[in-house]
């Protein structure tokens, strides 16, 4: 687990895809970083304060169910999910991508992951070009985060 923010940065989608493509078990974390995260080592529910037993992350690998639909599309969709807790969480939430082995799953039924290693941070043109596809499909979704709660 190297715990440096000194990350190459992805700033586009087809180069997310491309490393989607390429491997297995990783995953994007919304946070200040692979420096503050790594100190901490866990996640913390911000409903109880519990500890939990690894890093919140939401996984990239792209399902079987998904069979021979654009990869692209589907990293946007992991990408957009989420793209509102930069808004919500404050200054310096930004997207990484790690390689990590899950160990368990959050409140919210996310995978909390173990054995981190940073790949890389994801650039803004990279969520701008998520924002994007997910606007031209015949049926959008909002965000994971709805308003009107």
């Amino acid at each position: 687990m190297d715990a440096t923010d000194d990350l190459p940065v992805l700033g586009t989608l087809a180069g997310l895809t491309a490393l989607v493509e390429r491997d297995r078990g990783l995953y994007v974390r919304w946070s200040r970083g692979p420096a503050a995260d790594l100190r901490a080592v866990s996640s913390t529910d911000e409903l109880t304060g519990v500890a939990m037993p690894g890093l919140s992350a939401n996984p990239l690998d792209v399902e079987e169910w998904w069979r021979d639909r654009p990869v692209d599309l589907w990293v946007a969709r992991r990408l957009y999910d989420y793209e509102h807790l930069p808004r919500e969480k404050g200054p310096g939430i930004r997207p990484w991508a790690l390689k990590g082995r899950e160990t368990g799953r959050g409140p919210d039924n996310e995978p909390l992951v173990t054995d981190v290693r940073p790949l890389c941070w994801i650039g803004p043109g990279a969520i701008e070009e998520a924002q994007r596809q997910v606007a031209r499909q015949g049926n959008p979704w909002g965000p994971l985060r709805r308003t009107g709660r």
